[in-house]
């Protein structure tokens, strides 16, 4: 039976609260959450995303007050970053209490945390009373969900309620930042960008792939991942392309090409922001389009640019 999409806050809280899974929306993509001290609801997670044992758990609070719960310690460099970004889309990696479940870090000691904006989350982790596990709302591997109903059209069927948030304005996942060595590390680029971090606490290390065998330290970090089911590839304006129905995803206006049979710009007036809000749906779209390929245009290598290449480039991977 298809998960009923409800406004009602109080409502989802009492599914998580008697270990059930609610799918909700926060400023990057929609999550489907659990409680995250409850392992046999974790392990819910897994089983209605198909994910891998070896992905680890963001685990989502409602104030800052809750991560003594979860970690042991907090760094000063986590420190700062959560003064600075917290509520945002931002997830710090910490060394984590024993009171986390092992399947959601994927047996790792470390725990990934973050503080969502949005405030309709925090009211439903607050309600729900404990922390709440939850990846993004989609079959693991697909574009991630940036509306209701992009929920309920993957997992309607496999979870018990789909809050429903409005879309989402980020519309990228967050950034994922490991803080527990001596000098951070960026395990994923997301909605708070590189630049913004590195002007707060100095140059970080970048780790952002890892193999397929053993556990990653963040999600979102195998080479395949994000993929719509149309082949896409990141193409150089002015290359060849193939015959058949191809559509063009690009920004800023780019001149007409009449090679693709449609053209989508993320965001006409050129801004990162706007592109990286509309493109999960974007591509949602075009796969449903009947198309033989999608042509992704690259962005520049900067702010939220980065965050959008990462998930191209994931996308265009063939397993």
């Amino acid at each position: 039976m298809a998960a009923p999409i409800t406004t009602d806050v109080y409502a989802a809280a009492e599914v998580i609260r008697r270990g059930g899974l609610a799918a909700f929306a926060t400023e990057t993509v929609y999550g489907l959450g659990a409680n995250a001290l409850d392992p046999v609801a974790a392990a819910r997670i897994f089983e209605a995303k198909q994910r891998p044992a070896f992905d680890p758990l963001i685990v989502h609070i409602a104030d800052r007050s809750m991560l003594a719960g979860l970690v042991r310690e907090v760094p000063e460099a986590a420190s700062k970053l959560i003064d600075r970004f917290w509520p945002g889309p931002l997830t710090v990696v910490l060394p984590k209490q024993n009171a986390v479940p092992d399947i959601v870090t994927s047996g790792l000691e470390t725990v990934g945390v973050r503080l969502p904006a949005h405030e309709q989350a925090r009211e439903l982790i607050r309600s729900a009373g404990c922390p709440v596990a939850a990846p993004s709302a989609n079959l693991f591997g697909h574009v991630s969900p940036t509306t209701a109903r992009h929920v309920a059209d993957q997992l309607g069927d496999r979870i018990d309620i789909i809050l429903d948030g409005g879309p989402c304005h980020v519309g990228l996942e967050s950034t994922v930042v490991d803080c527990c060595g001596p000098v951070p590390r960026l395990l994923r680029p997301g909605g708070t960008t590189l630049e913004a971090i590195e002007g707060l606490i100095g140059p970080i290390e970048a780790q952002t792939q890892s193999s397929d065998g053993s556990a990653a330290p963040a999600p979102g970090m195998l080479e395949r991942h994000y993929s719509p089911r149309t082949p896409l590839v990141v193409w150089q304006p002015g290359s060849a392309i193939p015959a058949g129905r191809i559509a063009l995803l690009t920004w800023s206006s780019p001149p007409a090409d009449p090679r693709f049979v449609r053209t989508v710009d993320l965001s006409p007036e050129g801004s990162l922001v706007e592109a990286a809000a509309r493109l999960f749906a974007a591509l949602r779209e075009l796969d449903a389009a009947g198309l033989d390929a999608i042509y992704a245009v690259p962005f520049p290598e900067e702010g939220l640019g980065r965050a959008i290449n990462d998930r191209l480039r994931r996308a265009a991977a063939r397993g």
